[in-house]
């Protein structure tokens, strides 16, 4: 398999996840400024829609979207339990929380990213964000993961994207549980793995 990514972007969350399955895959980095891959590529050739991820299987075919690649690469390998078996109660779960992640975590926080961002936007940016973070320690309380004991692909998509509130120094201590969430992960060795691969850890 091939990951087209961005450091630091959400396509962290699939690159974790490639690791914690334990696949083979190459690693294709991508200027979002220019739309060019490090070897000098038109990306959008690959993704029309000009944004990360990218995932391409080894018969070729070309999967975009978070939420579907990072399924994908769960259901590539069972026994490394991402993701809970297709058809599950617990599967639409995760579904959810996929779903949940994307629209109300990912695109609250991507929006600080803007260059044109306003005070007053921003300012309504983060107490959506608050928000969201109230529901999500709630949720968490004292277990180690969304769906419970078990990693899933839900969990590295959600340490990405609260990754970001570090560049944006939002303060999260007022969510301890969530610190505590982020800590937890941030040790596991793929995540480890990923990080330094891509440029963000020593």
């Amino acid at each position: 398999m091939k990951l087209y990514y961005s450091p630091g972007a959400c396509s962290l969350a699939p690159h974790i996840a490639l690791r914690e399955a334990g696949q083979s895959f190459e690693l294709v980095k991508v200027d979002l400024a220019s739309k060019k891959t490090a070897g000098g590529d038109d990306y959008t050739r690959i993704n029309p829609k000009g944004y990360v991820p990218t995932l391409v299987s080894d018969d070729g075919e070309v999967l975009t979207e978070i939420a579907a690649v990072l399924q994908y690469i769960a259901d590539q390998n069972p026994a490394a339990e991402l993701a809970p078996p297709a058809g599950t109660m617990a599967r639409y779960h995760l579904m959810e929380w996929l779903n949940f992640i994307g629209t109300e975590i990912h695109k609250t926080l991507g929006a600080l990213f803007n260059p044109a961002i306003t005070p007053e936007w921003k300012a309504g940016q983060l107490a959506t964000f608050g928000k969201r973070s109230d529901f999500l320690a709630a949720q968490l309380g004292d277990k180690a993961y969304l769906m419970g004991a078990q990693f899933s692909v839900a969990d590295a998509y959600l340490f990405t994207v609260l990754g970001w509130t570090r560049l944006h120094g939002v303060d999260m201590s007022q969510w301890p549980a969530l610190g505590r969430y982020m800590e937890r992960l941030g040790e596991r060795p793929a995540v480890v793995q990923a990080m330094r691969a891509e440029g963000l850890s020593d």
